[in-house]
């Protein structure tokens, strides 16, 4: 939806600028390329979001073409032994997590 207003109103700005260059503004001609630039860059961006595709879960802890952004590493540590003053409710809930982090999608956003 937001392709169907960006990439108009930048081709829209292109003409406007191209008038200007025309009209002796020297400034306007590098507007005159920036301008389709932005927008054959939010078609890309758009391109890549939408064919974005995950590969099935085959065990080896990779489930998508695209990789983690940086910063997202999570640590991956194992409980060997449950702490003894551990709210069992909690060991429930923790369990249930890193069942999901081992088997469950990721997300996308």
């Amino acid at each position: 939806m937001v392709l169907l207003i960006v990439v108009p109103t930048f081709l829209v700005l292109c003409d406007w600028q191209v008038r200007r260059a025309l009209g002796g503004n020297e400034l306007s001609w590098a507007y005159v390329f920036e301008w389709p630039f932005f927008a054959g860059y939010a078609v890309f961006v758009w391109w890549k979001l939408v064919h974005e595709t995950l590969l099935p879960n085959d065990g080896s802890g990779t489930q998508s073409e695209v990789a983690d952004p940086p910063g997202t590493e999570l640590e991956r540590t194992e409980a060997t032994e449950e702490d003894p003053e551990e709210d069992p409710e909690l060991a429930a809930y923790n369990r249930y997590l890193a069942e999901l982090h081992a088997h469950g999608r990721p997300k996308r956003w």
